[in-house]
């Protein structure tokens, strides 16, 4: 059976129109998680326009909801060091009440980066940081103490306390690389989320990369929760909403996030829950 979800990226709109969307979700039970993104720039048109930072905004709609799961899709790695990301996701934890899943990505946006000076990397040197940052991250939420020596990470008797609410809190990796990305998953997530899937055929494929990495390394596949998404345009019929979840539904897929386009207006949220229903 597949689940639902919304996205708001906290881009083109205003804080008083996401908590609403939030508030008015976290009443509605076809909804079991929201999320938003970690950018800092906009990522569709005017970048110059405002967009809210991730962190803070989850830290903030913890407290706004009861029962929603949250999370980011997904936090760049290279945009904090991974002890400090460590740190955050367990006290976000504790302020939901273990509803805070902790997405996580090997980061891409040029833009943003040369901005503020914050070094992107080769492709290389984005994922060689990205399994270093994640095994890291791993180790803090799980272990009193940590010791790792990387080329980008080195920790000596590091703690992250307290550890989250949840027993394990997962880890969502985002993406669909064939080599690095979906290895990645196998290795070390919890869940896995395709953010590009133009259809049920292209993420069968990625899928199915996925279980020879798993086999590989010796993953049960089935251990990984699968998510992807689906643009909720502001056009876009319910009916025909739930019609692309449903084929995902149907290929395997666990989870379909809906991710809003603006308006971000709570009007939109009842008639895709209807169409969700059947």
């Amino acid at each position: 059976m597949v689940d639902y979800a919304f996205k708001t990226p906290p881009q083109h709109g205003t804080w008083a129109e996401f908590l609403a969307v939030w508030r008015a979700a976290d009443q509605i039970d076809v909804f079991e998680s929201g999320w938003t993104m970690d950018h800092f720039y906009p990522l569709t048109p005017p970048i110059e326009g405002p967009h809210l930072e991730s962190w803070t905004f989850l830290a903030a709609m913890a407290q706004a909801t009861t029962r929603l799961r949250m999370g980011c899709m997904v936090n760049g790695m290279h945009y904090r060091h991974p002890a400090v990301t460590a740190n955050m996701a367990a006290t976000v934890d504790h302020i939901s009440g273990g509803r805070f899943h902790l997405g996580m990505g090997a980061g891409w946006y040029l833009v943003e980066s040369d901005a503020y000076g914050i070094p992107l990397g080769t492709l290389k040197e984005r994922f060689d940081r990205f399994d270093e940052g994640l095994t890291v991250i791993r180790s803090l939420l799980d272990n009193e103490t940590t010791d790792f020596s990387g080329r980008y990470y080195t920790l000596r008797d590091a703690r992250c306390e307290p550890k989250p609410v949840q027993p394990k809190l997962p880890i969502v990796i985002g993406g669909s690389g064939p080599t690095r990305t979906l290895r990645a998953v196998a290795r070390v997530a919890d869940q896995w989320d395709m953010v590009g899937a133009s259809s049920v055929a292209q993420w069968r494929q990625a899928n199915e990369t996925l279980l020879a990495h798993c086999a590989e390394l010796g993953r049960d596949p089935s251990t990984i929760r699968r998510s992807v998404h689906v643009m909720w345009v502001p056009d876009a019929a319910p009916a025909q909403l739930a019609e692309q979840a449903a084929a995902f539904g149907e290929a395997g897929v666990d989870l379909v996030i809906f991710s809003m386009r603006g308006p971000y207006e709570v009007r939109l949220l009842e008639p895709l829950a209807e169409a969700l229903r059947g």
